[in-house]
């Protein structure tokens, strides 16, 4: 009878896709597991079960969230729903809003920030400025180009005729051109500005001239705003050394405008000199969309169907240089902004199906695009918000089904690892401020403002203190009707139904947590048989499987009978009804029987005890028949 000892030490690979279940060769099947639930892996390598989630508000509807950091010190959530903008601080609204956008513009809504201003562009809205005069003063406008960039839209042929080269005149066009929609459009004649005041033809306008015009012959030379109802509005934009950069628009998708140095809202041209704007197109064997411009150790530029590099040091009409880079393409039906992390930018490709890392390698000179999610392809389906948490190394990653996945990406220490949070309920969009992680949750067809809370070991979760000991605790509106959880003094109570927005406990006590509770499980992968005892198929018994804890002070098991609570010993707890003593160490269990099934996990750990476990490594002893 061959015996075996097997040390996993490590979880810096993730949950691992099912189709690599037959891999045990890949160094990811060493250091993964076959499921991970509601935990994080920690940059060391460690499983720790996930924070709760404390309820902040709920929501009139579908919502963007975005952080807008003024300072260090100074950090809001800009929370975006039908019409209306709503500005928190902590867990408080303090501003509430008018806005131009509607629920359908939601999700193609992009946005950049300089100082005490954020910048919103769609490409079937003007571009709004939001502006912060004081925390709980904030207004929204449009904002008005100095110089708007002018685009020719008509074919070659066609001629405008003005009657007259100043004051009010008539323009006169050789074919269909105006529609009602051009009324406050500029044109320019000859590099002359005018302004189209009303449209009475399809090839007749009414404008006043801004710029004397050379003369009053039909002429080829004119072309008008690039921007405009008529056109449609920048798709999206970032600021670039001192440049405010526009990417693509409905009617000229793979153009860029770089406006001009120092200058964010002057997009003239001139006559090229180092400072003044810069205009051209992404000219390739495809016309791919731009989807995202990102501000790097280059301009990057994200298309549906590419990854762009422009370059310049700095950027200049005479210095500018373009690169394609990569052929994976950027998600189109949404806007899932980039994200730094450590340098390389983090997007979410096309297909819906891989979250990329595009990395400047020094050695080669150029850009490659990394799939992170390719050991974990099935956590990754259709993204439709992303953030980065820097403190924690945390990706996260909501998707269309309403899953949370988490990826830690270490790259110095080679940890990419995924694992998928799962509530009663769905993920629907993400934000991230000083370590915080902020959630638009859907819960029973109402959606709610959420955060990540380590305090907390419940979702939707409220806290409550007393002077004196309580038996019933208000406030609770928000899971009314629900069966909830219930951490009194810091021990797991009974669960208990919300009624009127309360709930009832006993005994009474000075401080509780009630929220909805959420299990996480810990599953490991088939054991690698044909390193560990050879290479043949016969029954394997687990004679016993240690776990090293970690200020944890709830276990439960899953030897192949059930999932079961592991005491603890503890000689420090006070009360029977108080919270349990974290504790750190190793626990020892031992197994009975054999198995046949090869695919059947050695052992399980599944719970939902809001308390925290954090494991670190775990050690098997196993037999095998000769």
């Amino acid at each position: 009878m061959a015996q075996a000892r097997m040390l996993k030490t490590s979880f810096t690979a993730g949950e691992v896709a099912p189709a690599l279940l037959g891999r045990p060769d890949l160094r990811a099947y060493a250091n993964g597991a076959r499921q991970l639930r509601n935990v994080v892996i920690q940059p060391t390598g460690g499983v720790t079960r996930r924070p709760g989630l404390r309820h902040v508000a709920m929501l009139p509807g579908p919502a963007r969230l975005v952080a807008f950091e003024f300072n260090t010190e100074q950090a809001y959530l800009l929370v975006l729903t039908d019409g209306l903008l709503t500005v928190f601080i902590d867990d408080g609204p303090v501003a509430q809003i008018p806005a131009p956008w509607t629920a359908a513009m939601l999700p193609q809504l992009a946005f950049t920030q300089s100082a005490d201003t954020l910048l919103i562009c769609h490409p079937e809205l003007p571009p709004h400025r939001v502006t912060r005069t004081s925390h709980v003063a904030w207004t929204i406008a449009p904002w008005t180009f100095l110089r708007e960039p002018f685009h020719r839209f008509a074919s070659p042929g066609v001629t405008l005729t003005p009657s007259a080269a100043t004051g009010n005149i008539t323009l006169g066009a050789s074919a269909a051109l105006f529609t009602a929609a051009h009324a406050g459009i500029r044109f320019r004649i000859g590099g002359r500005r005018v302004l189209v005041t009303a449209v009475v033809s399809p090839t007749q306008a009414n404008a006043v001239v801004e710029e004397a015009l050379a003369g009053t012959a039909a002429t080829t030379d004119w072309d008008e705003a690039a921007f405009s109802p008529v056109h449609g509005w920048p798709v999206t934009l970032c600021f670039h050394q001192d440049r405010l950069v526009l990417g693509g628009s409905r009617d000229l998708p793979n153009r860029l405008w770089l406006s001009r140095t120092g200058d964010l809202l002057n997009f003239d041209p001139g006559t090229g000199l180092d400072d003044q704007a810069i205009e051209f197109s992404l000219v390739s064997d495809q016309v791919n969309a731009i989807r995202a411009v990102f501000s790097g150790q280059h301009l990057q530029v994200f298309t549906s169907g590419t990854e762009w590099m422009v370059s310049g040091a700095p950027l200049t009409p005479g210095s500018i240089q373009l690169d394609r880079q990569t052929r994976v393409g950027s998600i189109t039906a949404r806007m899932v902004p980039p994200v730094d992390v450590d340098g390389a930018t983090i997007f979410a490709s096309r297909s819906g199906q891989g979250i990329f890392e595009f990395a400047y390698t020094d050695l080669q000179q150029l850009y490659q695009a990394n799939d992170l999610g390719l050991v974990a392809q099935h956590l990754v389906r259709d993204p439709v918000s992303m953030c980065y948490d820097q403190r924690r190394r945390l990706l996260h990653v909501a998707m269309a089904d309403g899953s949370l996945s988490t990826l830690t990406l270490y790259r110095a220490e080679q940890v990419t690892a995924w694992t998928r949070q799962e509530t009663d309920g769905a993920f629907r969009a993400l934000a991230e401020i000083e370590g915080t992680v902020w959630a638009v949750v859907e819960r029973g067809g109402t959606l709610r403002l959420e955060r990540f809370d380590e305090a907390l070991g419940l979702d939707a979760a409220l806290t409550g203190t007393a002077a004196t000991p309580q038996d019933e605790w208000l406030g609770l509106s928000h899971l009314e009707g629900q069966v909830v959880g219930v951490v009194a003094e810091g021990a797991p109570r009974e669960a208990a139904l919300v009624r009127n927005g309360r709930v009832t406990i006993d005994p009474p006590a000075t401080g509780v947590q009630v929220g909805l509770a959420f299990r996480h499980v810990i599953e490991p992968l088939p054991p690698d048989l044909g390193t560990a005892l050879g290479t043949r198929a016969a029954p394997v018994r687990l004679v016993s499987v240690t776990f090293r804890l970690l200020e944890t002070a709830s276990l439960a098991v899953d030897l192949g009978r059930g999932a079961q609570p592991v005491p603890f010993r503890r000689l420090d707890t006070p009360m029977l009804d108080a919270g349990p003593a974290p504790f750190s160490g190793d626990v020892r269990l031992r197994a009975l029987g054999w198995r046949s099934d090869a695919m059947r996990p050695l052992w399980r750990i599944e719970d939902d005890t809001p308390l925290p476990m954090t494991l670190l490594s775990v050690t098997t002893d196993t037999r095998m028949t000769d």
